[in-house]
């Protein structure tokens, strides 16, 4: 199971580096005695099944994580970035009464009445520690992940031992990673992408990952020139921080095997500007906290600029219509996805788990894609933010690509308004380049000129200084929509 890479890699290459931190850097025996270390401290601290981290990338969190499971608990990871409510929330459903944490993040938890394992004052160990592992099935929870609560109160996603393991070996196998990659780490381990991709992947190779506490542009880029990693995995608005930085150089890049995009839709003009200045391709992925998360990526060896890649081996895709039928490709419709990596089931919500898995097995994302003639998804939108104006469906993404290529443009966001005669029209959010002036109207004259129909071009367009986020990092839409009708976020 998940667990059984660390302490084989600490027997046969126990000396070689595991991870490297803002504290310092570990070895794989470093690391799995610290993790055995902690299993028995967990043991002693908690009856639940379950037990709360909080902590930011780093071999703390690793350590954390491993030695939660090597006790026969379940993970759940903390979004240290979410408010006080939604905090509350996922410790309430979740149901636990310990957290493993570190100053300063462990203050959060000062008047909740959790138990609080510190990690500031307990040494990583170095004497090996022969763990006792605990029996588990492939359908046994594994970790309680919190989605970030874009459009409500986050929901718990059950994923198993199966579900991750089988993510981890299929993308490794797809992108064709092995223990010499280097990694670098600068998504929160709190985040499904980051959990699998930038965690319990290099941990199963064996490969060195080099986290950042917190991600900065500048930090990472002088991270990427100390340690050449060969490895990163980001969302777009980080590879766009990258392509504003006036002292990133091309030879940044040269060490990379694989830059992959993914968290949100990687803009074209982010991919396209990142190859014409550093000469080094974005390769986009996709998947969801539902899905393990990993269901496509593109790699060196297969991709199309566009699409989100082919499927990993083990997972099914279907483009579905209103009423559930497969469409022919080339169709757009909502995408299903089947899998050993579907999750088992939302948290204690029913309901809710039977509207997004089918009676055979298929995951109805809520986003809409196309697949081409060779197999490629392309993700177009999200069913629920489809505008209807006068009847009429708009697909965000697609105003916002157009919007996206003004040269004075930096960043786009689209979304509906309620209209007493049209139903709803269509609004954008739009940051300036830094340093340019941009007139509304000039916007929808060239969204005119670049051949976008009527009924798509803005009604309104809003120059503003930024967009709000997640926790995550996606553009919060619900609150742009909101400040579009006129109503408080």
């Amino acid at each position: 199971m998940l667990f059984d890479s660390l302490f084989q890699h600490a027997a046969n290459t126990p000396d070689d580096t595991a991870v490297i931190d803002d504290t310092g850097q570990y070895t794989h025996r470093t690391l799995a005695a610290a993790a055995a270390g902690l299993a028995m401290h967990i043991g002693t601290q908690t009856r639940k099944p379950r037990v709360g981290i909080l902590l930011p990338p780093s071999a703390g969190f690793v350590a954390s994580f491993y030695g939660t499971l090597l006790a026969g608990k379940a993970v759940v990871p903390i979004n240290y970035l979410l408010g006080e409510l939604e905090t509350a929330h996922v410790i309430s459903d979740s149901g636990i009464d310990t957290v493993i944490s570190a100053p300063p993040l462990a203050a959060r938890l000062a008047n909740t009445g959790l138990k609080l394992i510190d990690l500031s004052p307990l040494p990583m160990e170095q004497r090996a520690i022969a763990p006792v592992f605990p029996s588990v099935r492939p359908d046994d929870l594994a970790v309680l992940m919190y989605t970030s609560g874009t459009s409500g109160r986050p929901k718990g996603v059950m994923l198993t031992y199966g579900n991750l393991e089988s993510d981890t070996d299929a993308s490794i196998a797809h992108a064709q990673l092995d223990r010499n990659h280097v990694f670098l780490g600068v998504i929160p381990l709190f985040h499904s992408f980051g959990m699998t991709a930038m965690m319990l992947a290099p941990i199963q190779l064996g490969a060195p990952v080099i986290y950042l506490s917190r991600f900065s542009p500048l930090g990472s880029l002088e991270a990427i020139r100390k340690h050449r990693p060969s490895i990163l995995f980001a969302v777009p608005s980080m590879f766009a921080a990258f392509l504003r930085l006036q002292s990133a150089r091309s030879d940044d890049f040269n060490s990379f095997y694989a830059l992959i995009s993914g968290g949100e839709a990687l803009p074209a003009v982010v991919r396209e500007g990142f190859l014409q200045r550093f000469g080094t391709p974005i390769y986009e992925g996709y998947g969801l906290t539902e899905t393990s998360p990993v269901t496509h990526i593109n790699v060196p060896q297969c991709n199309r600029p566009g699409s989100v890649g082919k499927p990993v081996p083990g997972c099914e895709m279907c483009i579905a219509d209103d009423e559930g039928r497969p469409l022919a490709p080339g169709q757009s419709g909502e995408v299903w996805l089947r899998g050993p990596m579907i999750m088992k089931g939302y948290y204690e919500l029913p309901g809710e788990t039977a509207a997004a898995l089918t009676a055979d097995g298929y995951f109805k994302t809520g986003d809409l894609g196309r697949i081409d003639e060779d197999g490629f998804l392309y993700i177009t939108g999200r069913k629920k933010d489809i505008i209807i104006c006068a009847g009429e469906k708009v697909v965000p993404r697609e105003v916002e690509e157009v919007l996206d290529r003004h040269p004075q443009v930096g960043e786009a966001c689209v979304v509906g308004r309620t209209d007493p005669t049209r139903g709803e029209a269509v609004v954008a959010f739009v940051v300036p380049q830094a340093g340019q002036v941009i007139e509304p109207e000039s916007l929808r004259v060239f969204c005119r000129e670049q051949g976008l129909v009527g009924f798509k071009i803005p009604r309104d367009i809003f120059i503003v200084p930024d967009l709000p986020r997640s926790p995550t990092g996606k553009v919060a839409k619900r609150e742009l929509q909101a400040r579009a009708n006129g109503m408080p976020a």
